[in-house]
């Protein structure tokens, strides 16, 4: 007999690929008429373009666990050395093959060892470092954002987000999301999100007793 709570648990895994296309295929149509100069934005990852971002994210749906760890190996497990790797292969010529690659792999399931929820969250997350500084506003279904959210509260796996809000209460404002004890930090739950991966900016949407001490531990995202 099936777990009924192993039944629900794979069936919400399995949902979340359809949700990763749509927030890929909607990225992609935000970015179909940007400009050489929009496309040189810097993003709010440091140091990195909003189409470098553009070309991680297409790494990230390129990349199988053999050629991950084929990558790894390759860079003496230096696991940035890796990323600037992927991404610069991704990157193309210029702007439109950039953006073309990136379709390509929008309905793409290939995935680097992770679980599918660390991909839809490195989709909105990343989509958030291109779309912010180019005025783009993605008005997300909020329980796409809450479970974003509940992935990124209980882990460190590729971005510390556990850590950072260690100590902390985080509250939702317009959604159901909520964790942790200590100071009060609410609001949005995509600033929540934000704000725990690291991009202090999306404190500004914030508030409570906690804020500033998340800020303080946002650091380069």
């Amino acid at each position: 007999m099936t777990d009924p709570e192993l039944a629900t648990d794979h069936s919400r895994k399995a949902g979340v690929w359809p949700v990763i296309h749509t927030e890929r295929a909607e990225l992609a149509a935000d970015l179909g008429q940007l400009t050489a100069e929009q496309w040189e934005t810097p993003s709010l990852c440091s140091g990195l373009t909003v189409r470098e971002v553009l070309a991680h994210l297409t790494a990230g749906a390129s990349l199988n666990t053999v050629r991950w760890l084929a990558g790894v190996i390759r860079c003496r497990f230096d696991f940035d050395k890796q990323v600037a790797m992927r991404l610069a292969e991704q990157l193309g010529t210029g702007p439109a093959e950039t953006l073309e690659r990136f379709r390509a792999v929008v309905p793409s399931r290939t995935k680097p060892p992770l679980p599918p929820i660390a991909m839809l969250g490195e989709t909105i997350v990343h989509g958030e470092d291109i779309r912010n500084p180019l005025g783009i506003r993605r008005p997300y279904p909020i329980e796409v954002v809450t479970q974003v959210a509940e992935y990124y509260q209980g882990s460190d796996l590729v971005v510390v987000a556990k850590g950072r809000i260690g100590g902390l209460r985080l509250v939702a404002t317009d959604g159901p999301f909520t964790t942790g004890s200590g100071p009060l930090v609410s609001g949005p739950t995509l600033a929540l999100v934000m704000a725990m991966t690291g991009r202090a900016t999306y404190c500004d949407d914030l508030d409570g007793d906690g804020v500033e001490l998340l800020r303080s531990r946002c650091g380069t995202a």
